[in-house]
């Protein structure tokens, strides 16, 4: 499994996915792979397609609660001349480029701080990371470790 946190650490809690993915690569996951990156880009393709589940962690602005989390598909490049991509397009890419289709997820964590250039999460968002990393680690266990030890 590969899972991918990105996001501008100095830009308030636009950093929540960067210190989501630090957070679950101190745990020292067993099978999972992280990386951490201030955006997604078309070199992510080839690195999600050697994985077969890939979870993307990001900020999220105007969440319902404390974090959101939803599977995804390939979705049209419609935005490929920027420089920041969004993860439907990332598997787009990852599927005509690889011919790989990873099962993928997108767990957005609801931030609230973004205007002045700062480091560090405001209050509630760091919140909203906890509740987020209880729910990842369920998640993780259910889903994914859990189907390993079956397999062993």
């Amino acid at each position: 499994m590969l899972l991918i946190g990105y996001g501008n650490p100095g830009r308030g809690d636009d950093g929540l996915g960067p210190a989501f993915s630090e957070g679950m690569a101190a745990r020292g996951l067993p099978g999972v792979e992280i990386d951490t990156d201030y955006q997604l880009v078309a070199e992510h393709a080839l690195a999600i397609s050697t994985h077969d589940l890939v979870v993307f962690a990001d900020a999220e602005i105007g969440g319902a609660g404390g974090y959101s989390f939803r599977e995804i598909t390939p979705g049209a490049p419609e935005v490929l001349g920027s420089h920041s991509l969004v993860p439907e397009t990332v598997l787009a890419l990852c599927e005509t480029l690889y011919g790989a289709r990873p099962r993928a997820f997108v767990l957005g964590i609801s931030g609230y701080d973004y205007g002045e250039v700062k480091e560090g999460l405001s209050e509630r968002a760091a919140a909203n990371l906890s509740e987020a990393e209880a729910f990842f680690m369920a998640w993780l266990d259910a889903n994914v470790r859990g189907k390993d030890a079956a397999h062993a």
